[in-house]
């Protein structure tokens, strides 16, 4: 029985093309930067989305640690929102590692930051509380896509209060092709964007930290202080640049099954939250520890949420999706 895995899009396997360009890939010692697949794709996506520099790092984890820390000193505070990944799924590492306080808010229904809610959190230039230097925003928020406008709003509003912008951008290349737009009309409003190439873009580790030639110098020192320097890294790294040659496009396919796979769970009766990019969310209550174990009877790998979180990837075929809409069906009726 094959598996079916939608508990992330972090489930891929690497394609034989992939492998093929991971195999020959030339090599040298990333700390001392010498390794020139890791230069190219440093170089390669920093200039693809309009910054100075970037640094190729173990996990998107850390490429959002090493951004936090090297916009705040410690003391300093970010504003974030209370789903976003920065503040509540990596381990709290910017309070423990960096000393830095959170602000978090409410996101609101379109996956933003209320940009008035925001000013209100702002704190004064007072001794008695910590210094407000970040905003920090999320592009896929789960699954859907901040608007363009929106973003201009927020460089507008960052610059007016003398605050940094860093992007989540985990999922940035899912946000573009559902926008139709190239990724760095996106990132252009930003001081520093995270991206993960081991998500849907099918490589098998690996994230880059985009920003100003300053950041990422702190952000290199600061990956070292951390142990994330890795020594003959080119053959991950030429998984990402192969990723970005092949993969994005294709991130259309995975949308569309979401969309088909939201439509035949909302036909049959189930309580389905409206898809935009590659995730279904579907409202289970109390019901989801027996689904996750009924679906693996059948090989299809859940998470068990009473909010529950389906999520296509490039090995989830339309086929499949027939199989877990049958599943689901199946289910109902016992």
């Amino acid at each position: 029985m094959s598996v079916i895995d939608l508990r992330s899009d972090t489930v891929t396997q690497p394609t034989l093309g992939m492998l093929d360009a991971m195999a020959s890939a030339p090599t040298g010692d990333d700390v001392y930067g010498e390794d020139p697949t890791v230069n190219r794709l440093e170089a390669e996506l920093a200039q693809r989305l309009g910054f100075a520099r970037a640094l190729f790092v173990p996990s998107g984890t850390m490429s959002n640690l090493l951004a936090l820390m090297a916009h705040c000193e410690r003391g300093d505070e970010y504003i974030v929102g209370q789903q976003a990944h920065t503040y509540k799924y990596e381990g709290g590492g910017a309070a423990v590692l960096g000393s830095i306080q959170p602000q978090p808010l409410e996101v609101q229904g379109d996956g933003s930051l209320d940009l008035s809610q925001v000013a209100a959190a702002i704190k004064p230039d007072d001794f008695h509380f910590a210094r407000t230097r970040l905003l920090a925003l999320e592009n896929t928020m789960q699954g859907k896509v901040l608007p363009l406008a929106y973003l201009a709003q927020a460089r507008a509003f960052t610059r007016e209060h003398g605050l940094a912008l860093h992007l989540d951008g985990a999922r940035l290349y899912n946000a573009a092709v559902k926008l139709g737009v190239d990724a760095r009309l996106i990132t252009e409003h930003f001081d520093s964007v995270s991206v993960c190439l081991s998500k849907g873009l099918g490589a098998p580790v690996g994230s880059v930290l985009c920003g100003s030639v300053e950041l990422i110098a702190k952000a290199r020192r600061l990956r070292k202080m951390v142990g994330g320097g890795m020594r003959q890294a080119g053959g991950l790294a030429a998984a990402g640049l192969y990723a970005l040659d092949h993969q994005v496009q294709r991130l259309a396919d995975d949308h569309a099954h979401a969309q088909c796979l939201a439509d035949g769970l909302r036909q049959q009766g189930y309580s389905v939250e409206p898809v935009q990019t590659n995730m279904v969310y579907v409202q289970m209550g109390d019901r989801a520890e027996s689904l996750k174990a009924f679906a693996a009877e059948r090989g299809i790998k859940l998470s068990a949420a009473s909010r529950l979180r389906l999520v296509t990837h490039l090995d989830v075929s339309s086929g499949q999706i027939e199989q877990v809409l049958s599943t689901f069906a199946e289910f109902s009726r016992n």
